[in-house]
């Protein structure tokens, strides 16, 4: 069924292509994204009251919606710099950083133990089970802190994500939209995945060298003076192999439990606490109970801190999905309320067809069903549009839905919008629309590479 656009969704587009401008010129966001928020929900509403009230709907929604990954960051962090203080993340980096001798080593070792576990578990619950590990020992190998967000982010929210070959949750989606079987998917999208994820994390590897000098140097000069650590020794060297066990339980109780997604989230996040507990009083003994809060307070400060600016613009991109019909309560000037997956399906009716434009317009697809920041919610419409598109061209719709599948993953799940770059940003403690910034043109790379050879194999 062919979708008829409204002002709102032209509107909608109108602030996208603001607020992708405000990133490239460096310009905050805030404003912007607030104001499309206004303006999308008078359009919608033709109701000043309910567009102010909308504004404040639109910011609740985003921050309930982040807020799990908010916490796992908080605790995180404040288990991590615990871990620091003491010495303990000195002694469990000790073995890792033996093997990554270098930042050539520590980038691909990063990426590949990301990738690994993220197909397990997916990438937010990977990214708070090996980050607080992999940081320092990448960090004193040679790499920068934005090399390591991008090693993990794209490796974990885009190489292993969008194949999804454990799980299968994502070939389950776009299967089903499409009237394919999950086996059928998952075979046509093993040359693209690998063409994807190979090309744009090289591209990402090429661009990001020029970074390794300075930050070498600057570990070369942290390394010459000893800290004074919390623990002595040997309970330092304990707690080092006590901690992995740890998280290897979580590992285990994952998989015989079947734990995915936010229920591996919440178990992960739940450990931080228990360790960081732990810690405190093995370390603080009978002061444990005075000195626990202050790390539980520094490390909510740099979570909200780091989530501040990622909420308005969080708040504009729900709007386009899910979030809209809880967002404005006032009643709606015969509108759909799924702005960008009517983008999506509108621009799949209008394009002309050909095996060229047909792959193409797949891309283009799956890439602007991702912008909410999901990933998952518009691979259904990749689904279908690619069954439509390879039964007009006579082309394999297997191919067609996978090349979809990819589009929306990589860019909605979490390489390129901003909120969904959080949990490594802050993990890594770099700016995610500066980690959005890096990984922009080795995806973009990406995807034209991919879309070329999906058009070979129609």
């Amino acid at each position: 069924m062919e979708i008829e656009l409204t002002s709102v969704h032209f509107l909608y587009l109108g602030f996208i292509a603001a607020i992708l401008a405000f990133m490239l010129l460096r310009l905050d966001t805030t404003f912007i994204s607030l104001a499309g928020v206004f303006f999308i929900s008078l359009a919608a509403t033709d109701s000043v009251i309910a567009s102010v009230m909308g504004l404040f709907n639109s910011l609740i929604y985003a921050a309930r919606e982040l807020l799990p990954t908010i916490f796992i960051i908080c605790f995180t962090v404040s288990m991590s710099e615990l871990l620091t203080k003491t010495g303990v993340n000195e002694a469990m980096v000790t073995p890792i950083a033996k093997w990554m001798k270098g930042p050539v080593l520590a980038y691909w070792i990063t990426g590949a133990l990301m990738f690994i576990i993220s197909s397990f578990f997916w990438p937010s619950p990977a990214v708070a089970l090996i980050g607080a590990v992999l940081l320092p020992a990448a960090l004193k190998a040679g790499l920068s802190p934005m090399a390591v967000a991008c090693a993990m982010n794209l490796f974990g929210h885009g190489f292993a994500l969008s194949g999804d070959y454990i799980i299968q949750a994502a070939p389950k989606l776009t299967g089903d939209a499409a009237g394919l079987s999950v086996a059928e998917v998952m075979s046509a999208s093993v040359p693209l995945v690998l063409i994807m994820g190979f090309s744009t994390t090289a591209a990402a590897f090429f661009m990001l060298r020029k970074e390794k000098g300075n930050r070498a140097a600057a570990n070369s000069e942290q390394q010459q003076s000893e800290p004074e650590w919390l623990l002595p020794p040997a309970p330092r060297k304990w707690l080092a192999l006590m901690i992995p066990v740890i998280f290897l339980g979580d590992i285990a109780a994952m998989l015989i439990l079947e734990l995915q997604g936010d229920e591996a989230t919440a178990l992960v996040g739940g450990t931080a606490v228990f360790v960081m507990i732990l810690i405190h009083f093995i370390v603080h003994k009978h002061r444990g109970l005075e000195k626990i809060t202050g790390y539980f307070i520094r490390g909510f400060q740099f979570g909200f801190k780091v989530f501040a600016p990622v909420i308005p613009i969080a708040a504009f991109f729900y709007l386009g999905d899910a979030g809209f019909e809880k967002v404005l309560t006032a009643e709606m000037t015969g509108f759909s309320n799924r702005i960008v997956q009517d983008l999506g399906s509108a621009f799949a009716h209008s394009v002309p067809l050909s095996p060229e434009i047909a792959a193409v317009a797949l891309t283009v697809t799956g890439a602007v069903t991702g912008l909410d920041g999901s990933g998952f919610s518009g691979i259904s419409l990749a689904g279908s549009a690619a069954s439509m598109f390879a039964a007009a061209v006579d082309g394999n719709p297997a191919v067609l839905t996978a090349l979809g599948q990819i589009s929306a993953i990589w860019v909605g799940g979490g390489t390129l919008v901003p909120w969904a770059l959080i949990p490594v940003a802050a993990i890594c403690k770099v700016d995610p629309f500066d980690l959005a910034r890096k990984n922009f043109i080795p995806v973009a790379a990406g995807l034209t590479v991919t879309t070329i050879a999906a058009i070979f194999l129609l």
